[in-house]
Order: structure tokens, then C-alpha cells, then sequence
């Protein structure tokens, strides 16, 4: 695709009939939801005592996160949950630190691996960037902890319709945005670009709220989280307008049956295509190893990026792999 033909630069596309938010690429499914949960169950059933889960390593927090140098640092708390640390601003995407992606607690996907570093070990947080409303990315346990914070509640930056659901909860303040629309918070620029993936919180709010990523950017650095997302054309959209990302939080898990998953989650293979189309210098792997959400198992994403780095003749630094609580400063 050359550069005459990408995506327009305007807000997200909205179903006339009655204004829910639809991606601009169709990538269709070729199976439903209930056959996946029916393959699931049979495979179950098939199973002795069900798969072992893998102990997966935990870094301790460096010292860094709470007094920052120079440079920007980052962060992987487990899952979507990303802190950000430049230009004077502490950022943190996705925040889940509650024990299950669930409305219930007692029921749903449970965490794995702890959230490193803890709730109450955070510095002060800034801004939150919210990518849309499914549980595993926001939860409103957290979302009201971090409103209440010492010091003052940070902005919170959100998708249109997800901003106003929100607000009706009293987290706030909340900045909404649309697809290629930005607002200031101290020295960056927070973006929302487009994802390719959708929304739903209840049986009846199926893509009433916008979902997206967000480019947060400085004079001297640009952060990119995906959020959730299939492999589109957006990605090479969003790499021309900023001219390259210098970070990216790219998910590599949850993609398996792939008949389902590829319309709204991208595997490995695609997660590398997605750093070569956002011209992005340092990959950052997230969305794997926390919850047990597919069919892959929990380990299997890192060795499948290793491997598609190298088909794509790359280094594995290039794509960083790290353990839940590992800070890495992202030098220039």
C-alpha cells in the first residue's frame, strides 16, 4: 500500500442507523464466539487435570521508577499495564491491578502473576491513557483507586463515549477524544490514533464507545500503545504522520484460535509488522503472560516473536521481552 492510499486522517466511521463505532477495514471472522467456546469445552473434556501453568519469573522494581533520570523509562506492570516515565510526567496505560478481568469477583479470568510494582507502590500518577471498555483493560477498582490518590487524581484520557461513561462513575477529570485527535498535558501531546478492534461492557453497549491507541509525544520522544488490535492499514498511517515511534507497547499473546482472534488481536508475526509499519525503533512486548485468555499457552508468545523477528532478518533487542516489573530506560 503506498502512501496515496492510506487511511484518511479523520475521526472514527459511525453506523448511520444508530451512531455505534465501526473499524474502517472489515476483517472477517470465519467461525462464532459459541464455536469457539463448544471447541473449547470438547478440548476440556479431553484433558487430564487441564494445562499446566508455567511460572513465569518477576522482576523486583528498580529505584528508578520512583526517581527517574534523563531519560525516559518504562515500566511493564503485566498485561496492558504500561508506566511511563518522560518529560516529567508519570503515564499508565490499561491499569488492571485488581485479582480477575471480570465484573464479579469471584469469576473470570484470574491474574497469574502479580502486578509488579503494586497499586500502592506506584509514583504519582499523571495521566492514564484508556484504550476501551473490555474488563482486561479497564477496571473500574483500579480506576477509582488511582482517582484518589495522594496528591490529586490524574487526567484520564479515554476514547469518545467511554469518557462520558466515566464521568457518570466519578472518575474524572476525562478528556474524550476521537480517531487523529490530541490534548496537552504539560509538555506532551496525548494522541488517539486508530486500532482495529471494538467495544462492549454489557449485552446492549456492543461498539457504542470508541476504542484506540495513543501516541503520547515530546519534543524529543514519542510513546506508542496500541492497546488492543488486529493487524490493519492503520498502522502505517499512524507510522507517516509522526515520522517513526521511538517506543512501542505492542501486544504479542491472546491470539489463538487464530479463525476468531484475527479479527481483533494480532499474533507475533503481525506484532513485528506492526513495528515496521509504525517505523518504530524500540518494541515493547505486552498482553501476554498475566491472564489466561486463548487457547496459546501463556508462555508461547515470546519464543513465536523471537521467531518472527528472525524470519524479518531482526534482532531480538529490537522487540524487548520483559519480566512483569522490569524497567528499561529507553536511551536515544
Amino acid at each position: 500500500m503506498n502512501s496515496a492510499e492510506l487511511p484518511p486522517r479523520t475521526g472514527a466511521p459511525r453506523d448511520a442507523r444508530d451512531g455505534r463505532f465501526r473499524n474502517r477495514q472489515r476483517i472477517a471472522r470465519s467461525g462464532s464466539f459459541w464455536r469457539w467456546q463448544w471447541d473449547r469445552w470438547r478440548a476440556r473434556q479431553g484433558s487430564a487435570g487441564g494445562r499446566a501453568i508455567p511460572d513465569l519469573p518477576v522482576a523486583e522494581a528498580l529505584p528508578q521508577v520512583w526517581r527517574p533520570g534523563p531519560e525516559p523509562l518504562v515500566t511493564w506492570v503485566g498485561h496492558a499495564t504500561v508506566l511511563v516515565q518522560a518529560g516529567g510526567l508519570n503515564l499508565l496505560t490499561d491499569p488492571i491491578f485488581s485479582e480477575r478481568a471480570s465484573p464479579l469477583p469471584f469469576l473470570g479470568p484470574r491474574r497469574l502473576v502479580p502486578a509488579t510494582p503494586g497499586l500502592d507502590r506506584l509514583p504519582r500518577i499523571d495521566a492514564v491513557l484508556l484504550s476501551h471498555n473490555h474488563y482486561d483493560h479497564l477496571d473500574l477498582p483500579t480506576l477509582r483507586a488511582l482517582a484518589r490518590q495522594a496528591g490529586g487524581a490524574p487526567t484520564f484520557f479515554a476514547p469518545l463515549g467511554l469518557h462520558d461513561w466515566l464521568l457518570r462513575r466519578g472518575i474524572g477529570p476525562v478528556i474524550g477524544l476521537d480517531w487523529w485527535q490530541h490534548a496537552t498535558l504539560g509538555t506532551a501531546r496525548m494522541h488517539l490514533v486508530p486500532a482495529q478492534h471494538w467495544s462492549r461492557r454489557s449485552l446492549r453497549d456492543i461498539n457504542r464507545t470508541l476504542w484506540g491507541g495513543w501516541v503520547a509525544e515530546w519534543t524529543d520522544f514519542r510513546f506508542l500503545f496500541t492497546g488492543d488490535t488486529a493487524y490493519c492499514d492503520e498502522f502505517k498511517a499512524i507510522g507517516a504522520h509522526f515520522g517513526g515511534i521511538d517506543l512501542a507497547a505492542i501486544p504479542i499473546g491472546a491470539y489463538e484460535p487464530r479463525w476468531f482472534m484475527r479479527a481483533q488481536h494480532v499474533n507475533p508475526d503481525e506484532a513485528v509488522r506492526i513495528l515496521q509499519d509504525t517505523r518504530t525503533r524500540q518494541g515493547l512486548a505486552i498482553h501476554w503472560g498475566t491472564f489466561h485468555l486463548t487457547d496459546e499457552p501463556l508462555d508461547e508468545p515470546p519464543r513465536k516473536l523471537l521467531e518472527a523477528l528472525h524470519a524479518q532478518q531482526l534482532p531480538p533487542s529490537r522487540f524487548w521481552i520483559l519480566q512483569h516489573g522490569e524497567t528499561r530506560e529507553v536511551r536515544p
